[in-house]
C-alpha cells in the first residue's frame, strides 16, 4: 500500500473511537476490519458491522462496498498491520514488548498493574499477541498514555521480528525459553532464536532490555543497555517461600503474592524491575502485586463442591507442565490428584515429551493421576482418549476431598471438567 492511501485511511481511523474485527461486537463510531480466515470472510459481515454502529469498514472485495464509508484496500490484514505501524510512528510513547515460552500474560498483567498505579498506560488485552492481535492492540493505544505494554506471541521463526518492527519497542523483556510450539519452531534452538528476535530488534534500535540474571542466554546480551533482575542483579529480588503462594523480599520489604509455584518468581521479579525502571514507588509495587489475582484458568485456586482445585489449564508445554508438577509436589495439602491433558503443537517431539511427563510423575506419590488426550493415550494405556471418556469414568468414580491440579493445552479445554469436581 502506498503511503498516500495509508495516510488517508489513517485520517479516517483518527475519527474513530476503537477498532473491531467482529461485526457482532462493534462499538459505535469504530473502524471495522473485514478479516478473512480459513472458514470465514469478514467482507460478508461488513454491512452488518456498519448497521451495528461502526463508522468505517475496511474491506478487500469491491462487491461489498456499499458507500464511501466502506474503504476498499488490496488486503485487509496487511492494511491493519501497516496502519498499526504507522500509528506507532505518530506516537511519542515508550513501548515495552515482552515475549517468552511461558508466563507472558501473567508477567504482562503484573507489569500493567504496577505501571498503572502511577501512570495512564495502555496494554494488551487478554492474549491478543499474534499477527492479528498485536495490530489491534497497537491501534487501541490511547494517545494520552504515558507507556504501552505489548505482548508478543509466536509459533515460528521470524514472527517476533515482524511484530517487533510493527510495535517498534524501546524496551524488551523475554520471560524464558521453553519447549513450546516446537512444531513451528522446529527445535528448542529454534525457540531460542525466535524469541531473541525481540532482543535483537531492541539492540539495533538502541533500546533497553530487562534481563533475567539467572538465564545465561539473556545474560549474553549484557553489552546492550539493560536492567537485570533476580539474584545478584541490579534489581535484587529474593524468593522467601512458594507454598502455598510466592513470597518475596525486595529491599527489605516482604511481598505476599497470590501466585502459586516457584516458576512465578521470575514473572514477579521481572515486573518489579520494570516498575523500578519507570520510577514506581516500592510501596505501590508491593500493593499492585499483592492485589493481583490470577484469572482466566491461570494458576487459579478454586474451591469446588468436593475438592480444592489448582486450575492451570490456559496452556501447557513440556517446560510449564514439568514446573507445575514439581511445584504441586511441594504443596503441603494431602490427597493430591493430577488431571493432565495433552500438550499440543510439539510436532515430531510429541511422544518424547509426553513420555517424559509420564516418567516424571512416576517419581512421586499421588493419590491418583489421570491423563486425557490422544498423545498421552499413545504413551500410557490407562489414559482417557478424551474428556467425554474421563467424565463418564468419574461419574461412577468421583474425586472427593482432594487437592487437584488441572493442567493441559488450550485446545484440550480441561476447565470444562471443573463442574464435575
Amino acid at each position: 500500500m502506498d503511503m498516500q492511501k495509508l495516510s488517508q485511511i489513517y485520517k479516517y481511523y483518527t475519527k474513530c473511537h476503537s477498532v473491531s474485527t467482529d461485526s457482532r461486537n462493534v462499538r459505535s463510531n469504530s473502524m471495522f476490519f473485514a478479516l478473512k480466515g480459513n472458514s470465514f470472510n469478514g467482507n460478508m459481515f461488513a454491512e452488518q458491522a456498519y448497521k451495528n454502529g461502526c463508522r468505517y469498514c475496511v474491506i478487500d472485495q469491491e462487491e461489498f462496498k456499499l458507500n464511501d464509508d466502506f474503504l476498499l484496500v488490496d488486503d485487509v490484514l496487511l492494511t491493519m498491520q501497516n496502519l498499526a505501524r504507522y500509528h506507532i510512528s505518530k506516537l511519542d510513547i515508550p513501548i515495552l514488548c515482552l515475549t517468552g515460552s511461558n508466563g507472558k500474560t501473567t508477567t504482562k498483567e503484573l507489569i500493567s498493574a504496577i505501571l498503572s498505579s502511577t501512570y495512564n498506560i495502555s496494554s494488551t488485552k487478554g492474549n491478543l499477541n499474534n499477527e492479528i492481535g498485536v495490530p489491534i492492540t497497537l491501534l487501541s493505544i490511547d494517545p494520552h498514555s504515558k507507556l504501552a505494554v505489548v505482548e508478543l506471541g509466536a509459533n515460528h521463526i521470524g514472527e517476533i521480528d515482524f511484530l517487533s518492527n510493527m510495535a517498534q519497542p524501546k524496551y524488551g523483556l523475554i520471560t524464558n525459553f521453553g519447549k513450546a510450539h516446537l512444531e513451528g519452531f522446529g527445535s528448542e534452538e529454534g525457540v531460542i532464536k525466535g524469541k531473541l528476535e525481540l532482543f535483537e530488534y531492541v539492540k539495533k534500535s538502541n533500546g533497553k532490555l530487562f534481563i533475567n540474571n539467572a538465564d545465561d542466554i539473556q545474560v549474553a546480551f549484557k553489552d546492550v543497555r539493560h536492567l537485570s533482575y533476580g539474584f545478584n542483579s541490579d534489581v535484587e529480588v529474593k524468593l522467601l517461600d512458594d507454598t502455598p503462594f510466592v513470597k518475596l523480599d525486595f529491599e527489605g520489604i516482604v511481598i505476599n503474592s497470590n501466585l502459586v509455584g516457584s516458576y512465578n518468581y521470575d514473572n514477579i521479579a521481572a515486573a518489579i524491575a520494570v516498575g523500578i525502571e519507570f520510577g514506581v514507588s516500592i510501596n505501590r509495587i508491593k500493593k499492585s502485586i499483592e492485589s493481583y489475582i490470577p484469572n482466566n484458568n491461570r494458576s487459579q485456586i478454586i474451591n469446588t463442591k468436593n475438592n480444592i482445585v489448582l486450575l492451570d489449564a490456559y496452556n501447557a508445554n513440556p517446560t510449564s507442565m514439568e514446573a507445575a508438577i514439581k511445584s504441586f509436589v511441594k504443596r503441603k495439602e494431602k490427597n493430591k490428584v493430577l488431571i493432565l491433558g495433552d500438550m499440543l503443537e510439539l510436532g515430531k517431539y510429541a511422544n518424547v515429551y509426553h513420555a517424559s511427563i509420564v516418567d516424571l510423575i512416576k517419581k512421586y506419590q499421588f493419590k491418583s493421576v489421570y491423563f486425557i488426550g490422544k498423545k498421552f493415550k499413545e504413551i500410557e494405556k490407562k489414559s482417557f482418549l478424551n474428556k467425554k471418556d474421563f467424565l463418564s469414568f468419574i461419574k461412577t468414580n468421583p474425586i472427593e476431598k482432594s487437592f487437584v491440579l488441572i493442567k493441559g493445552s488450550r485446545g484440550v479445554k480441561l476447565e470444562e471438567i471443573l463442574d464435575f469436581l
